[in-house]
């Protein structure tokens, strides 16, 4: 008995695209390996939207030309996929048995929620500092499940353990929060956390996608259940595909709500059996040519060394800190905080600070009375200087 994953990646032989095969590593040459540092920009946004390094530009150009001259095959295409279920594994430390391939991590958070099949009086927990969709899922599970969202308040733009304890209880069914926020770049203590939700019998969620490729994440050390981590910010790929991590002993634990002939084998009996690892959420087609990127991207990435890749990204954090501190601004990022990302209070109107950074060509984010900065690997000194003056100059 074979599933048709299996017969599409062993099955009879056909036409196959060798150009599929998988990616060379890349030279480690961060700042000359993106174009975008080639065109005059500061570009300090990366926890918005990454660019893309050439050896990921070249991966995606080559699986388009593949499909528009050659024949595709499926099974080639699916090797690829377990070739980044594989590295996207090892880069979090998790058996690629624990890692499905899903298209957003709104959609993960949503399997999540479907998954635990939340009854009237459950309880989920999140916090001020998560991104919007979970304010959106879980306000509309409220209404229509009779669950209830409880919400910690962060304190000086931190959301400890001891913010939500007085939260979690008997009937707390999931902790969700971002492993590091987008609001003020606030790096969770997510060991800490899955303590906590452990000791009640809740699971902990986190929604990774500021923290994969940034910074060092284990998930055996952190103690995670499940996370999920889209690849168009720090995995330096495109839309479409969004690697998910659940741990061994909670993937049957969640309920699929979706089902599709990529998970499925056939029994004897005509009944249909389905995948017990992650790959039980792979359900459909996934996003091939992004899945090809990413592949190269994850190899990119792999090059320079994750830890090399935090290192840089902290220090030129830092140094940024540091001059917002001297200017007399105000940080919404806490001292000391272990991610790449700070945010910093306006004192002008949004507006005039939107058109300040874009006429200095130094690309942030501004909102929410925040302007966020996120250097990246291919970042330099010169390129926080440039903002600092920028800062400097709308006070």
């Amino acid at each position: 008995m074979i599933s048709r994953r299996q017969f599409l990646e062993t099955g009879a032989a056909g036409s196959a695209v060798p150009l599929l095969a998988g990616p060379a590593r890349p030279p480690v040459q961060p700042a000359a390996d993106f174009p975008i540092t080639a065109n005059g920009r500061s570009f300090l946004n990366s926890a918005y939207i990454a660019p893309i390094p050439r050896c990921v530009q070249a991966a995606a150009a080559d699986f388009a030309r593949g499909k528009a001259e050659e024949p595709l095959d499926v099974r080639t295409l699916l090797g690829a996929a377990e070739r980044v279920r594989v590295k996207f594994a090892a880069l979090i430390n998790a058996s690629p048995d624990e890692i499905g391939l899903l298209f957003s991590t709104a959609e993960g958070e949503n399997v999540m929620a479907a998954g635990l099949d939340l009854q009237p009086g459950d309880n989920v927990v999140i916090d001020d500092l998560h991104y919007d969709t979970e304010f959106i899922l879980y306000r509309e599970l409220e209404r229509t499940k009779g669950i209830e969202l409880r919400i910690a308040r962060n304190r000086g733009g931190v959301a400890g353990v001891e913010e939500f304890a007085p939260l979690v209880d008997h009937r707390t069914r999931l902790l969700s929060v971002a492993w590091i926020s987008h609001r003020n770049g606030f790096h969770h203590d997510m060991s800490a956390l899955a303590d906590l939700a452990h000791s009640h019998g809740a699971l902990i969620y986190a929604d990774a996608i500021q923290a994969v490729g940034s910074v060092v994440v284990d998930v055996r050390k952190a103690g995670v259940d499940a996370l999920c981590a889209g690849s168009y910010k720090w995995l330096f790929a495109g839309w479409g595909v969004a690697p998910f991590f659940v741990r061994q002993s909670v993937i049957g634990r969640l309920r699929l709500d979706r089902y599709g002939e990529m998970h499925a084998s056939e029994a004897s009996d005509g009944r249909f059996d389905i995948d017990p690892t992650a790959r039980r959420f792979d359900y459909s087609s996934r996003a091939f040519g992004e899945i090809h990127a990413l592949e190269a991207a994850l190899d990119y990435i792999d090059g320079l060394g994750i830890a090399r890749i935090e290192a840089h990204g902290i220090g030129l954090a830092a140094r940024l800190s540091e001059a917002v501190e001297r200017l007399g601004l105000r940080a919404a990022t806490p001292p000391g905080n272990r991610s790449p990302i700070v945010a910093v209070r306006c004192r002008v109107s949004m507006e005039i600070a939107k058109a300040a950074f874009a006429a200095a060509k130094v690309d942030v984010t501004v909102r929410g009375g925040h302007v966020r900065l996120a250097p990246a690997i291919f970042n330099t000194a010169d390129d926080i200087d440039r903002a600092v003056d920028v800062l400097r100059r709308l006070l």
